[in-house]
């Protein structure tokens, strides 16, 4: 009843509850026009305008016959129930967080939860592809602290490592955040580091928004 009541007042004022974290700094939940957000000081973290962003990437990949997904920053979880709900997958889904905190909220907020084709680790995404043995028939990363994507994720390293972790012809979606321009070094060494065994494209502002790169490994 009160979880009722909370979605109709929704639509009159938005309900905020506040968490610090350590890693994020300050993070809302927020109950507007009967849905919850998490946004970060500066951003919105899960279930507003970046769901719709990955949704675009993931709406450009054939799901059929992909049997497991690799998700580097899980935020709220938004794209797990895009994934799991509008696309109707039902393969593995790791979700790999650093903060444990968004993990506390993605559970009981928003009803992320674990189970045996679906598991949630706490990591660092940058020293779990660096040990990572498993390979992906699809890897998502979705990499924030507040609005920046932490630079130690757009160098040589990082980026050969993914390639690793990706199965032949599989995919990457790689939300690379906002103000990159077509013409941008940080794109061009990107597409560089991935090299000739992906075919890559880059869509720029989707939805007006953030860049992505989405690849194909070819050989």
């Amino acid at each position: 009843m009160a979880l009722k009541l909370k979605k109709i007042l929704s639509y009159l004022w938005p309900i905020t509850r506040r968490y610090s974290s350590k890693i994020n700094g300050l993070l809302e939940v927020t109950y507007i026009d009967g849905k919850k957000v998490l946004d970060s000081k500066n951003a919105n973290y899960s279930y507003g305008q970046l769901q719709k962003v990955l949704e675009f990437g993931v709406e450009k990949i054939d799901l059929n016959g992909i049997k497991n997904i690799l998700l580097l920053g899980m935020g709220g979880g938004s794209i797990v129930r895009s994934l799991r709900e509008k696309f109707k997958y039902t393969g593995l889904i790791i979700a790999v967080e650093i903060d444990p905190k968004v993990i506390e909220i993605a559970k009981e907020e928003f009803g992320i939860v674990e189970y045996p084709n679906q598991s949630i680790v706490q990591e660092d995404a940058f020293i779990y592809v660096k040990n990572s043995n498993e390979a992906f028939q699809l890897i998502i990363i979705d990499l924030f602290i507040d609005s920046e994507v932490p630079t130690i994720f757009f160098e040589q390293e990082f980026c050969r490592n993914v390639a690793d972790c990706i199965d032949l012809n599989g995919f990457l979606i790689f939300n690379l955040g906002m103000g990159l321009k077509e013409n941008s070094g940080i794109i061009r060494k990107i597409m560089s580091y991935f090299g000739e065994e992906f075919e890559l494209n880059i869509h720029f502002q989707v939805h007006g928004l953030n860049e992505l790169l989405i690849a194909k490994k070819i050989s």
